[in-house]
């Protein structure tokens, strides 16, 4: 049951439901408990006529749950409902096989909640990115504040004092051209926090990251995406898209810091990129973090998907082969946040069962959370390996390699997505 209470009238202790949608408000979370009163500020900010609150999950004095409760009409007569008489039920114990499927369920229903509540997000964002850049050519301006306000949207998220993972989400759908712009921009974003670089140059970060590519869509359709077989003219118009994005840049008004990370997101460390070949001692901190991660998401998600590798082959390959291509700080950086075996990884557990990572907490990498399949069981199990001392990843997968019942119930993703959320799970009921 849920009632409504003005913003005036918002307590510490209500557990509230922001309705708005994630853009409208700064909260990791749409639905949570009040814990304080600059919460209650900002929600009161945010210009909103009613919020939706949940009495029975909040912390109030019972007179005024009670009190309030009374106020949803139709949801009851509270007066009514005091006089009747009260009787107290003792619990039933559970034996401890029915309390550990109880809680397992109850795991695995808190994890596909909070993987909605990620998706539901991500598809946002890559919603108001496609407004974006439709705007691009005919508003560059609004095109411009509409990037910054995402990126602003993204880091209301990300800059707070608490542990945040990294999550893999279900097969991505919409344009190829967004996700991956997201893609970058959310790995890029949780890199740079990680490694404390300044609110500030987060911003221009972010904004760069989203509008890295935009120089594609004056491209033709062939060659927006690298291919092994472009001829020299076709690699030669691809690489154009770097100059046509600064032109671009420039026209909208971007930040110095942020045009660079446009100018300078194909560059390599080591001197091999394009288009100008500068070193890492000549590309802003921004950049290198961009050339890294952009790297990475396209080694996940080839323009071939045949030639996709999983996140655990894309990183061993980067780290192997490519490492001097990188900033050795920001590659260490990357690889602590991501783990040896990145959300998306496929796995074999040291019990033999099949597995995939499903997040990753930056704090614990090698201790991710991975969905399993269970031969005894129709569906998959969520699993956090922190709580299973005994059980850790003996090794990595291709799709090709899963049984093929394992296969049916991991879905293994053609393509590999990432969001983000806070470390702890939320309980359902924090998701609905």
């Amino acid at each position: 049951m849920t009632s409504t209470v003005e913003p005036q009238d918002l307590r510490i202790g209500m557990f509230i439901h922001l309705d708005g949608g994630w853009m409208s408000h700064p909260f990791p979370l749409s639905s949570f408990k009040i814990s304080n009163a600059e919460q209650i500020d900002t929600i009161r900010s945010l210009g909103l006529k009613r919020v939706r609150w949940s009495p029975e999950r909040s912390d109030l004095p019972a007179e005024a749950v009670a009190g309030d409760a009374g106020q949803a009409g139709p949801q009851g007569d509270a007066g009514a409902a005091a006089t009747e008489p009260v009787v107290v039920v003792a619990p039933v114990a559970e034996d401890p096989a029915t309390r550990a499927r109880r809680q397992a369920e109850a795991r695995a229903e808190a994890e596909a909640a909070a993987l909605r509540v990620c998706e539901r997000q991500y598809q946002e964002a890559c919603r108001d990115l496609r407004r974006v850049n439709d705007a691009l050519v005919g508003e560059p301006e609004r095109a411009r504040d509409g990037a910054q306000a995402l990126t602003r949207a993204l880091l209301d998220k990300m800059l707070i004092d608490a542990e945040l993972c990294v999550r893999v989400l279900g097969e991505p759908t919409g344009d190829r051209h967004s996700a991956h712009a997201i893609n970058v921009t959310v790995v890029s974003l949780l890199l740079a926090r990680s490694l404390k670089m300044a609110a500030p140059e987060m911003a221009d970060l972010g904004t760069g990251c989203l509008l890295h590519d935009m120089g594609k869509l004056a491209l033709p359709d062939r060659v927006r995406l690298p291919h092994d077989d472009f001829t020299s003219a076709e690699a030669s118009l691809y690489r154009d898209h770097v100059g046509h994005g600064i032109t671009q840049g420039r026209r909208m008004g971007l930040s110095p810091g942020a045009l660079l990370v446009v100018a300078q997101h194909h560059e390599l460390a080591d001197g091999t990129g394009f288009p100008k070949g500068v070193t890492s001692e000549r590309m802003s901190v921004g950049a290198r973090i961009v050339s890294l991660v952009n790297f990475y998401d396209n080694l996940c998600n080839a323009a071939t998907p045949s030639k996709s590798l999983t996140p655990h082959e894309a990183l061993s390959r980067m780290f192997a082969q490519s490492r001097n291509k990188f900033d050795a700080t920001i590659l260490s950086g990357f690889i602590h946040m991501m783990g040896i075996y990145p959300p998306g990884s496929l796995v074999q557990l040291s019990d033999d069962r099949y597995a995939m990572v499903t997040s990753v907490n930056s704090a614990r990498p090698l201790k991710p959370q991975v969905r399993v399949h269970d031969p005894a069981r129709s569906h998959g199990v969520h699993l956090n390996l922190e709580d299973c001392p005994d059980l850790g990843i003996r090794r990595s997968l291709r799709a090709s390699q899963l049984p093929a019942r394992a296969a049916e119930v991991l879905a293994p993703r053609l393509r590999v997505a990432y969001f983000f959320d806070v470390s702890a799970t939320p309980t359902v009921e924090e998701q609905l």
